[in-house]
Formats: structure tokens, sequence, C-alpha cells
């Protein structure tokens, strides 16, 4: 049976202060308003991973997870953070392969492949991130490039280790655009996505598999998206700086 999840990227947002207040007045709307099963992630910026692990109260499945790592377990690869560092914190999850650091860093599938390895290897479930651009989605190739990120960074895996994992699908083209993904483009993908897997490990794999989708997800679209029979979930970025609005994201997935 997979996990409901929703987890907030609060990218690079957030003094250390600011983090707190924003993660306490999260946490204590998860006590007064939310009910159900579904685990909620906060993926923060490193600063915070340590203080927000310690503040995390009984009964609200909250974890905290980091944004990024580097895949070498350490070296003198200065401003870098490892997984095994990660891990220390008691950080639960990673960010792997987000759009911006595959745009902005020029991370390519092969460097993801590794890190997907040390997340895993430090015993916390990578959120491994693929989707398309506007250009590929306009000219049709999304499939492919779908197909080509999922093999090519993480069809190394055996199953036992992929079902450690979460699958977030971003639609680059629908972030931070002005376009927006209708819950139908969405569902195609993830139904897409969880056939690859079927494909590749087996049927029994691909069922249990957590899907995220993390295009611009807010608290109006948010229960026509989470309706969808194959989206588990999203990964939101803007909407997790605002507790009102993160909360309830959450809540519309027991709509």
């Amino acid at each position: 049976m997979r996990k409901n999840i929703v987890a907030g990227n609060w990218k690079m947002n957030m003094d250390l202060e600011k983090g707190i207040q924003l993660f306490n007045e999260i946490q204590q709307l998860l006590k007064e308003e939310v009910k159900g099963d579904q685990e909620v992630i906060i993926c923060s910026p490193y600063i915070h991973l340590s203080s927000l692990s310690q503040l995390v109260g009984p009964s609200t499945n909250l974890s905290i997870g980091a944004q990024n790592c580097h895949q070498a377990d350490s070296g003198a690869y200065t401003g870098e953070v490892s997984a095994s560092m990660i891990a220390s914190t008691g950080a639960a999850y990673v960010i792997i392969g987000h759009s911006e650091r595959r745009l902005y860093f020029s991370e390519s599938n092969s460097i993801l492949a590794q890190k997907l390895d040390a997340v895993l290897k430090n015993g916390m479930a990578p959120i491994f991130c693929i989707g398309e651009t506007l250009e590929q989605r306009n000219n049709t190739t999304y499939f492919e490039v779908i197909k080509e990120q999922l093999t090519e960074a993480s069809f190394h895996l055996q199953g036992a280790e992929y079902s450690k994992m979460i699958l977030a699908y971003e639609p680059v083209w629908a972030i931070g655009t002005g376009l927006t993904a209708s819950p139908e483009q969405a569902q195609e993908i993830h139904s897409f996505i969880r056939s690859l897997l079927a494909n590749k490990y087996d049927q029994d794999l691909a069922n249990n598999m957590t899907i995220l989708y993390g295009g611009s997800c807010n608290p109006k679209n948010a229960s026509e998206l989470f309706a969808k029979s194959d989206i588990d979930g999203g990964l939101i970025g803007g909407a997790s700086l605002k507790a009102r609005d993160f909360v309830d994201i959450i809540k519309a997935l027991n709509d």
C-alpha cells in the first residue's frame, strides 16, 4: 500500500530563526487540524536540519529532509554536504534531481545515480525528481525524456532499493511560468511512470511506489490533483513557505 505524502521544499529561503518559527506553526496546525495517515516532509536548507529534527513532536507523521547532497562520502569538496552528514542530523529524506539542480548546476543523470546510491547507503530515502521542459512538452518528446531520466539515473537499483524511494514528477514548464499542468496531464505522466516501473521491476513495486506531483500545486488545485488515481501527494515549493497554505494542501489529501 503506497503512502500519501506532502513534502515541502523551502529552497533557499528562511534564516534559522524564521525557519524554526515556520516549522512550529506548521506542526501546530497539523496537530489541530489534520487527521489521517499521510506523511508530511519538510525539506529545509542544511542550516535547519538538526534544529528541526529535534523539534519534531509525536503523532504528527512529520519528517525532515534535505534538498540535495554530494555524491562522495567525504573529501576536499569545499562547500558541499555529504549524505552521511545529512543523516547525522536526523533527516530521513533527501531531494535528488530537482529541476533547478539539473538546470543551474548541470547535474547529469550519471551524477544523480551516484547521489541516489549515497542517500540509500546512508539509510535515508531519496525523493527523486523527473520532468520535462516547455520545449520538450511542445515537441512531444516528454515521454522519452521521462523514460531517459528514470532509466539512466535510477534503473541500476535493485527492486528492494527502489522500493525505498519516492518519485516526484515536475513539469518544469509549469513551475513559475504562469502555465499550469491540468490534472489530466499530470495523471497521464504519473500513470506512464508507473508503467515504466512495472516493466523494469514488477507490478507490485509499481503499485506501491509513491509518486508526487511537483508543478505549482496550491490550496486551490490540490484536491483535484490528488483525486487522480496515480497522484499520491505533492512536492510543494512556494506554498510550503506559508503555514496556512501548506497545511490546507495537506488537508486536501483527505478530501
